[in-house]
């Protein structure tokens, strides 16, 4: 496999026919890899609506609502997207997710081009492109998460430089600083990137990229355009490092144990991006980002990020591994058959693991939902905004005048302010997160309805607890730790407020 990233002549992968532009690209493969990008944006389309929304993307309905330039916890992008569909196709979590599934299928196409870049050819392309048909991707597609753009432009970044170092064009530096700088508007991950292929060409080359003015161009137009953002922390104190801070101690240490491990279950065949990661270590343009992925590990180590962080750069070393793949499999049947049956099979269980296939009725005490916490925490909203709705209603006329909800977590706020105003709902309030910048309540309101994981501040007074959540398809998911409470507040609630705030 050594060597298999080529600019120059056509080597005995390619067919006799195949032509092969000055850089020693091959021709794109879109008919295979349109295919695949076709049939994922599909999937996720016909599956949306199967389950609930997840609880991420019942917080990001309410801040979509409120559109600025960042919010406590993140960048305004994702929020704003799923606004976007809502406005488009309605309230409705199908709506939600309509963007995030053309973002797979344009994820999709984006890593058959960088196996392109590579010098892969058709099978190397439609490898790399199959390689997006993972658990993870199709879970943060599926779902609205913020990895899901952040994955397009963390592979749009690599394009990018990948063609600047291979092929000499020079402008393109310019094109992923660009693409980095409006990467800061969905997720700051980008910067781990940036500082990780920065310190790959110090230490492996080619240094002479950091004479080229391009270069710099680009630094400056990511700094330049994500520079709004970069203000909005500035004038409110820095948020993300507040939120940053607390995703290390809450999650740090299985964070930290779980980062090896889930490196081998982000992507289907892990043999080819390790054939990725060997194959741009022996070539020089591309040492960089061979060295770049083991950096960009020690620094989610050491921040406490999540495991599945670099998962950008894995699927780029692994469309670069589809190019001595395809040569591995070049005139023998029985290499040709082997992996063409295990990309399907593989793709096959990354679906039933990550999409909604299973029937909601049988998930409880299944493998998916447990193994699979995006999956459970989709299940059962409905079922306990009718139960805390169920309390609202036992309260006197008076103290439902007197009443406002509060809960401890985002999702749960989200799904009361999504499904509460159809039951004559009062309205939500929460310190989680920016949800805390929207209140506090008026101090009128002096009856809670509090729905906590923990027992309530002691500044709601004497609580009552009336009942534990529950959801009908018996899925264990966050929720089922949650107790309805009737609390009547012994201090206001603008004297309350500060405290309630909490990050996580």
């Amino acid at each position: 496999m050594a060597n298999a990233v080529s600019d120059s002549a056509p080597t005995h992968s390619a067919a006799p026919t195949e032509r092969i532009d000055i850089v020693g690209r091959r021709p794109i493969a879109w008919w295979p890899v349109g295919l695949i990008a076709a049939a994922s944006t599909l999937l996720l389309l016909i599956t949306a609506s199967r389950y609930d929304y997840h609880r991420d993307e019942l917080y990001f309905r309410m801040l979509g609502a409120h559109p600025q330039w960042g919010y406590a916890d993140q960048p305004p992008f994702t929020p704003l997207l799923g606004r976007l569909g809502i406005e488009i196709f309605g309230d409705t979590v199908w709506a939600m997710r309509v963007p995030f599934a053309i973002i797979l299928g344009l994820t999709v196409v984006l890593t058959a081009m960088i196996a392109r870049e590579a010098g892969g050819g058709q099978t190397a392309q439609t490898i790399a492109a199959a390689g997006v048909i993972s658990v993870f991707p199709l879970t943060a597609a599926h779902v609205g998460s913020t990895a899901a753009p952040d994955l397009l432009v963390w592979l749009g970044v690599i394009f990018f430089v990948m063609r600047a170092l291979l092929h000499g064009r020079d402008r393109a530096w310019l094109a992923a600083g660009v693409t980095a700088g409006l990467g800061l508007y969905n997720k700051h991950l980008v910067v781990l990137l940036l500082a990780a292929l920065a310190a790959g060409l110090l230490i492996a080359g080619p240094r002479h990229v950091f004479r080229s003015r391009w270069l710099w161009a680009g630094v400056a137009a990511a700094a330049l355009v994500g520079l709004p953002n970069l203000i909005y922390q500035v004038v409110s104190g820095f948020p993300q490092a507040d939120m940053a801070a607390a995703i290390a101690e809450n999650k740090g240490g299985e964070s930290r144990a779980m980062l090896l491990p889930f490196q081998l279950v982000l992507l289907i065949l892990p043999p080819v991006w390790m054939a990725g990661l060997v194959t741009a270590f022996r070539d020089r343009r591309l040492r960089c980002l061979a060295l770049a992925y083991p950096i960009l590990l020690i620094l989610v180590l050491v921040t406490a990020g999540q495991p599945y962080y670099p998962l950008g750069l894995l699927l780029a070393l692994f469309a670069i591994g589809a190019v001595p793949v395809e040569r591995w499999m070049a005139g023998r049947r029985w290499r040709l058959i082997a992996v063409g049956a295990s990309i399907p099979v593989f793709a096959m269980l990354s679906i039933v693991s990550s999409l909604p296939v299973i029937p909601e009725d049988d998930l409880g005490g299944s493998f998916v939902a447990s193994a699979n916490t995006t999956v459970a925490d989709q299940i059962g909203w409905r079922d306990y905004v009718w139960q805390i709705g169920t309390v609202y209603a036992g309260l006197s006329a008076t103290d439902q005048s007197r009443t406002v909800l509060f809960t401890g977590n985002y999702g749960e706020a989200g799904a009361l302010d999504r499904y509460g105003r159809a039951l004559g709902l009062p309205e939500v309030y929460s310190g989680h997160n920016e949800l805390h910048n929207y209140g506090p309540p008026p101090d009128g309101k002096t009856v809670v309805l509090a729905v906590m994981q923990a027992a309530p501040p002691r500044q709601f007074g004497d609580c009552e607890d009336k009942v534990r959540l529950t959801n009908s398809a018996g899925v264990e998911n966050e929720e089922l730790d949650a107790q309805v409470y009737v609390c009547r507040l012994i201090e206001p609630w603008s004297r309350i407020w500060p405290s309630v705030q909490h990050y996580d």
